[in-house]
């Protein structure tokens, strides 16, 4: 089962579900025991809170580090099209106009690629398309070199090409780095369990109501909701933002024909 082929939402509503009905299990576990004392429950409670407090943070760095990485990755790859786009009026005709009509297409489709999510159809479609305009974007650069093979302009222009491919896989990489599926799902795990002593422990006191369980569960599944929306790199509550793309397609947009 990997978490990341359904919809967030419905992930959202499953977990609470879960987490509140772990609670409500453990609260009736516990008023059918309350004879038997509290014993060292609020001890064995407190600290499954606490593991479960530390699992949160780690996964949330994890997940914070990937976004970190895959707002880095946009801007990087924004940089390289836009140092190739202006590389590319150093060649000479026609193929400087070639080029950059190209690029432009290029920046377009890099552009669209998170209006997707990573495993759709329509994002397969983008890829392909920006690896399409890469053989393109080669076969001019190809032509550039039979024509004027100098090291300046076509070498520089060759390496600044280079590196927008090697910037795009980079990307790609950074898009598929996540959370691993099994982390989330032990997470999931420890937050029922805790759930289930928190009301068990709720249970056996009778001055305890539902109110503070049910915010605790509320709010651990909320935060790891977050924590996924925060590691998915599509469509979301929390997106990095494509400036750098969209100032770079602009860019390259106002180069005169």
């Amino acid at each position: 089962m990997t978490l990341a082929n359904y919809p967030l939402l419905l992930i959202f509503a499953a977990s609470l579900v879960a987490i509140l009905g772990a609670s409500e299990i453990g609260r009736r576990y516990g008023l059918r025991n309350r004879h038997r004392g509290r014993q060292n429950i609020s001890t064995l409670e407190g600290s499954i809170l606490g593991l479960l407090a530390l699992m949160i943070g780690f996964t949330f760095a994890m997940a914070l580090s990937s976004f970190e990485a895959r707002r880095n990755a946009v801007m990087y790859e924004a940089n390289a099209i836009g140092t190739t786009a202006l590389r590319a009026r150093l060649l000479p005709a026609p193929h400087n106009q070639d080029s950059v009509k190209l690029l432009r297409d290029y920046a377009q489709v890099r552009l669209d690629l998170t209006q997707h999510e990573l495993r759709s159809t329509e994002s397969a479609a983008a890829i392909l398309r920006s690896r399409s305009l890469q053989e393109a974007l080669w076969q001019q650069v190809k032509a550039t070199a039979a024509q004027d093979n100098a090291m300046v302009p076509t070498g520089l222009y060759i390496q600044a090409l280079n590196a927008m491919f090697d910037r795009q896989e980079e990307r790609h990489a950074m898009l598929l780095n996540r959370v691993p599926n099994t982390v989330l799902i032990a997470l999931y795990g420890l937050a029922i369990v805790a759930s289930a002593f928190a009301g068990y422990a709720a249970g056996l006191d009778s001055q305890r109501s539902r109110l503070p369980i049910y915010t605790i569960g509320v709010l651990v599944s909320v935060v790891i909701f977050l924590i996924q929306d925060i590691d998915r790199p599509g469509p979301g509550l929390i997106t990095v933002s494509q400036q750098p793309m969209i100032d770079t397609a602009a860019f390259i947009a106002s180069f005169p024909d």
